[in-house]
């Protein structure tokens, strides 16, 4: 059996009987984590051992786990502040702030693989507008270049930890004020500025080995009629072919408002794939994400298959065992320092 293009959610702490013959599923390729799927970090790796179990091979497992608001493992984790905490200090001390990103990187990403989580969906590579509510503080800065310096210095820390970096939302998701969640956003800019602004840190972070990407469900409608995850032109005209990226490409929620433009559930599953990503995601909805399983069983992307088995975490320690390291000690207290400091206006 293979990783099949499919990434789905479970319900509770525990897995039931149905989701365990849901992740058998040949179509299942991944299992995406929230907060109610955390009650220790325990029982999270009970969960994660689990999973792994009821797939040959493993699925991967994923989580947002940002930073800030768009952190889903608390209890038990480090509070980890938001990214834009980076991009504030690096507006005064350059040095300190790569320095910082590539702490808080490792922090993350050690965290998340001493309980077996493959996958954090980080950094965030949108620019901060100012007009975005979805993304705000989530995103690094303002300018894509302080944005690639600081993504690629957290990178760096996720790697060391035994993590693979995802870039999201592409080709930018910063400039719109609608949340795709409840809302299709268009963004009538031109290529040529979206090129020149939004697409520079994916750009950069493909040149440092980026090895995964989330497209944005945004239409750019002086660009293509079709929402970015949705867009062959987005996907394998520019993201493929322009800048090079071999790595995995990965739609955001097809449960999300933002891609109902591409009808249900299974259709929008088979156009996203058709366009050019390698897995797609379902979550919150059991009943279409059987639904989209079902429909493509059979389905095979050899390709695919290879770039989703590169993103398996590398071996790591356990959470206890981590959690004896000064450097741990040192990365929880710069976490600290970094979200108390009285300068930031991280709202």
């Amino acid at each position: 059996m293979t990783l099949g293009p499919l990434m789905l959610d479970v319900a509770g702490t525990e897995l039931t009987a149905e989701d365990r013959e849901l992740i058998a599923h040949p179509s299942v390729g991944g299992v995406i984590l929230f907060t109610r799927n955390c009650a220790t970090p325990e029982q999270v790796k009970q969960l994660i051992d689990d999973i792994h179990a009821a797939h040959d091979p493993h699925v991967l497992v994923a989580v947002d786990q940002e930073g800030g608001r768009v952190q889903r493992f608390r209890d038990g984790f480090t509070r980890l502040p938001p990214l834009a905490c980076l991009g504030a200090l690096y507006d005064t001390d350059r040095a300190r702030a790569k320095h910082l990103a590539h702490t808080m990187g490792w922090l993350m990403a050690a965290e998340m693989r001493a309980v077996g989580v493959d996958i954090s969906f980080a950094p965030v590579l949108d620019l901060d507008y100012g007009v975005s509510k979805i993304i705000g503080n989530r995103a690094l800065h303002r300018h894509p270049e302080s944005v690639a310096e600081l993504a690629h210095a957290y990178q760096s820390g996720m790697h060391e930890a035994g993590m693979a970096a995802t870039g999201k939302h592409f080709p930018g998701h910063g400039a719109v004020e609608a949340d795709s969640h409840l809302d299709l956003p268009i963004d009538p800019r031109l290529y040529e500025d979206i090129a020149q602004w939004d697409m520079v840190p994916f750009e950069r972070m493909v040149h440092y080995g980026l090895a995964a990407v989330m497209m944005a469900h945004i239409v750019y409608s002086s660009v293509d009629a079709n929402p970015a995850g949705f867009s062959r032109f987005w996907i394998k005209a520019v993201l493929r072919d322009q800048l090079g990226f071999q790595g995995l490409v990965l739609s955001d929620d097809l449960s999300m408002e933002g891609a109902a433009y591409a009808g249900n559930h299974v259709e929008r599953a088979g156009l996203s794939l058709e366009a050019g990503c390698d897995m797609v995601l379902v979550c919150n909805d059991r009943e279409n994400a059987v639904a989209v399983a079902e429909s493509l069983e059979g389905y095979s992307n050899p390709v695919s298959h290879t770039r989703m088995s590169r993103m398996h975490g590398h071996a790591a320690p356990g959470l206890h065992e981590l959690q004896q390291e000064p450097r741990w000690e040192q990365a929880v207290a710069a976490a600290q320092r970094c979200e108390e400091m009285p300068e930031l206006d991280l709202e």
